[in-house]
């Protein structure tokens, strides 16, 4: 058996208009579909599947789903050739960012920002 594609990622969100409003203005991805309680994003080939999170009790069940007051749990990374370029454009499209840019000592310069449900993305560029 091989698990070694990622296809999709489900992110439980509050406000599905609110979600997928922030990440048509930061990411501008493809929307392959969407109804009144989800929005599946192409992002290269994973898709990101933002779910309303009054939705997500059957997927996970007999797991509860967290609320996003409960902090971060997850930490989801996007390579970048520039990550000082990349925040300006962030704080042009009105992100807020948490931290960054730091370098790192495992040899990424890195900056992070959180969507409106909580999730944290960060940008990281490889330094030599």
């Amino acid at each position: 058996m091989k698990l070694d594609a990622i296809e999709v990622i489900t992110l439980f969100v509050d406000d599905i208009d609110k979600a997928k409003a922030f990440y048509q203005t930061v990411f501008t991805p493809e929307i392959v579909y969407e109804d009144e309680v989800s929005a599946v994003l192409k992002f290269s080939g994973t898709m990101i599947n933002l779910l309303k999170s009054t939705e997500a009790p059957g997927l996970v069940a007999p797991s509860i789903v967290a609320k996003s007051s409960s902090g971060s749990r997850v930490l989801l990374t996007i390579k970048v050739d520039d990550t000082d370029a990349t925040c300006t454009e962030l704080r042009r499209r009105g992100v807020t960012l948490l931290n960054g840019p730091i370098d790192r000592p495992w040899g990424r310069r890195t900056a992070a920002f959180a969507d409106p449900s909580g999730h944290v993305w960060e940008i990281a560029q490889e330094i030599t």
